[in-house]
């Protein structure tokens, strides 16, 4: 962790004379700031749309090749563990090559991970589309490490957390229009009409079903070339940290600087948890609402519904960006956390449409979570904001631990029980946004 933490921390500027926090070195008046904060939003929207498209991939990928719970989540760990092993690097990347340049390699990598579904699919070989999503989360995972800190950037500390809101209602629309446009591509022709009872009619269904994801991820691919022709067009105003002073020197101790910020180190961990329940609910909602005792739903039908969690986030960001401006960011923060809380509780006790709503609206309380508490936990930072930010993306591997941890609970108690896994992670979030005001940036 040591060697992990010591490589953010060389996005430090250490000189005392750039001590002026990033955050209050621009306006978002500037007419160039609204600019790129609008051309940021497709950024926010595209890698909101190819993640949650996982959730339809994973029932999809599950049902093509048997897997158990446990084998279908690695779709996810596959996933967001490349946002831990990824984030350092890219953070020395955007400091060599700044943000423009690096937005352009993270979406020519992503489109590289989209294009690799092809020969996955035609091969019939899970651990290829594995590798794919490898590779295709590093590519967003290098634009996660641009933007998130790059939009607090355009404008006041003050409005940073209704800023990041407002771009990530983006992210959000993103993901409320995927699983409606995988289920439409995906499940809309699962029934191939082949007789899985014999050895020919499984390899025929199983050819059938991978080939169905070709097309979805082959449109996602052009549609990331294009945003490279773009960004590689457009000009976007540089970041004051950008261009450090050429007598900066890293500091001795910089390896252990994040262990004296508590505001950021336990930010992470409720980056970790938060990630990880939104993820894990999302993975298994086509499941749960498939099964007898809830709503028996077909997949076509459940994927359909999926839509309406993930739209419960963009609603609540687009209120959250106005919400925060006069609310208390962690008493928000602590009020959505409860809600989520008793939601998954009144889901998991529960049946039918009751069951179905409950979970679908905890979506509505997710949404001002990630980017209030990124908000939160970098407050304070000054210089060493990117730092900060290393260590929060890197956090976002909760999406890979957090679901794994669901699907061995759900292949050993049962998919309904195992959402006691996101209730927990979201009484950790209470805590946070109740008492991270108290708590400082420093020693």
């Amino acid at each position: 962790m040591k060697e992990l933490i010591s490589g953010v921390a060389k996005d430090t500027v250490a000189n005392a004379a750039n001590a002026v926090p990033l955050i209050e070195r621009t306006s978002i008046a500037e007419p160039s700031h609204r600019f790129s904060l609008a051309i940021l939003a497709s950024l926010f929207f595209i890698w909101g749309f190819i993640t949650s498209l996982n959730d339809i991939l994973v029932p999809h990928l599950k049902n093509v090749f048997d897997l158990n719970y446990t084998e279908a989540i690695f779709v996810q760990f596959c996933f967001f563990i490349a946002y831990f092993v990824v984030s350092v690097p890219a953070g020395a990347l955007i400091k060599r090559v700044g943000y423009q340049l690096g937005l352009v390699l993270g979406l020519l990598i992503a489109c590289a991970g989209c294009l690799v579904f092809i020969p996955a699919a035609r091969m019939q070989i899970y651990g290829i589309f594995l590798l794919g999503l490898f590779v295709l989360a590093a590519g967003i995972t290098i634009l996660q490490v641009s933007a998130n800190p790059y939009v607090i950037a355009l404008g006041k500390a003050s409005t940073a957390p209704s800023r990041l809101n407002l771009t990530q209602a983006f992210n959000s629309l993103g993901t409320t229009l995927a699983p409606a446009f995988g289920g439409l591509v995906i499940f809309s022709a699962v029934a191939s009409g082949a007789d899985t009872t014999t050895v020919e009619g499984l390899q025929l269904f199983r050819a059938h079903e991978a080939a169905l994801v070709e097309k979805p991820y082959f449109i996602l691919a052009l549609v990331l070339l294009l945003m490279v022709a773009f960004f590689s067009w457009v000009r976007l105003p540089s970041a004051p940290h950008q261009q450090p002073p050429a007598d900066t020197a890293p500091d001795v101790d910089s390896a252990f600087r994040p262990l004296r910020y508590p505001r950021l180190m336990l930010g992470a961990i409720a980056i970790f948890v938060y990630v990880g329940a939104e993820v894990a609910i999302g993975s298994f909602l086509v499941n749960f609402f498939g099964e007898p005792s809830v709503a028996g739903m077909s997949t076509a039908q459940a994927a359909r519904y999926v839509s309406y969690y993930w739209g419960g986030a963009m609603i609540g960001r687009f209120a959250g960006a106005l919400l925060l401006r006069y609310v208390s960011p962690g008493l928000l923060l602590a009020v959505c956390g409860c809600c989520a809380t008793l939601l998954i509780a009144a889901a998991m006790l529960s049946t039918g449409m009751p069951a179905v709503w409950s979970i679908l609206a905890v979506g509505l309380f997710n949404s001002i979570m990630f980017p209030t508490i990124f908000s939160l936990a970098v407050t304070g930072l000054g210089r060493n904001t990117s730092q900060g930010s290393g260590v929060l993306c890197m956090a976002i591997v909760g999406g890979a631990i957090v679901p794994l941890a669901q699907g061995v609970m759900a292949d050993f108690a049962g998919i309904q029980l195992s959402f006691l896994i996101p209730l927990l992670c979201y009484c950790y979030i209470v805590y946070y946004g109740t008492f991270s005001p108290m708590l400082r940036n420093g020693v």
